[in-house]
């Protein structure tokens, strides 16, 4: 299936459609790691690993596509400066960090919610 170029129809924004351009983005940015990414950077300026000790347990390899992912849909910027070695920093868009918004509501959802999930868990799995 191939996503379909955006024209401004509404049918391509649909995310309930299979080859929408809106539910192929939905998709890169609604994963852990890319929420996890969009949190840390917020207003800041981050190296590579400075991104990778501010998100706990993501391994290299998913940091990089994670940031190849935003980078792409231009929600982040990598800017390397010509040092030895090289020094690539990151930093969220406009974009980006209107969409920080949304992923801080979404953490202070999950943190007013936590004890009533993890309640209902417990009564679902017994």
């Amino acid at each position: 299936m191939v996503t379909k170029q955006y024209s401004g129809s509404p049918d391509e924004a649909d995310l309930r459609r299979a080859d929408s351009l809106a539910r192929e983005i939905f998709s890169d940015i609604a994963n852990k790691w890319a929420l996890l990414i969009i949190e840390a950077l917020g207003e800041r300026t981050l190296r590579f690993s400075e991104l990778r000790d501010e998100v706990e347990g993501i391994s290299h390899k998913m940091l990089t596509q994670n940031l190849r992912l935003l980078e792409r849909n231009g929600l982040a910027v990598r800017t390397v400066h010509p040092t030895v070695p090289p020094r690539v920093e990151y930093t969220l868009t406009e974009p980006g960090r209107a969409l920080r918004s949304t992923v801080d509501a979404m953490c202070d959802w999950t943190h007013r919610y936590l004890a009533h999930i993890e309640a209902s868990r417990s009564g679902f799995d017994a």
